[in-house]
């Protein structure tokens, strides 16, 4: 509840759970996340505290790089992104943060937004 009332906008990724708990090293931990839990009671108070909410399609936000959109390929284990195009440095997670803020406008407008 606090993050929903706490944000104007709240983003996130429509994972595929089903997919996610094939990969045998990761099932107990995404089963644990409850996931679908969560993005359930995400939407929930956000309709109740009227906070625009929206799940955009989880592809490629930790492999794109966020400012140049290059498709930099990295483990599961690799924790920085390091664009060998622009050189931009970042933790993954950041990097997938912007990109899927980036994704809300094809989400919500219907087309991508401009490259910088």
């Amino acid at each position: 509840m606090a993050l929903v009332q706490s944000n104007d906008l709240v983003v996130y990724e429509a994972l595929k759970i089903r997919n996610l708990v094939k990969n045998r090293k990761l099932a107990k931990s995404i089963s644990d996340a409850s996931w679908y839990q969560f993005t359930e009671w995400l939407n929930y108070f956000a309709k109740i505290y009227r906070i625009v909410c929206i799940a955009v399609p989880p592809h490629f936000t930790t492999q794109d790089c966020s400012v140049c959109s290059t498709r930099v390929q990295k483990s599961l284990s690799t924790r920085t992104h390091q664009c060998p195009n622009c050189k931009t440095v970042l933790d993954r997670d950041h990097n997938a943060a912007i990109n899927i803020l980036k994704k809300r406008f094809s989400a919500v407008l219907g087309f991508p937004p401009r490259p910088r």
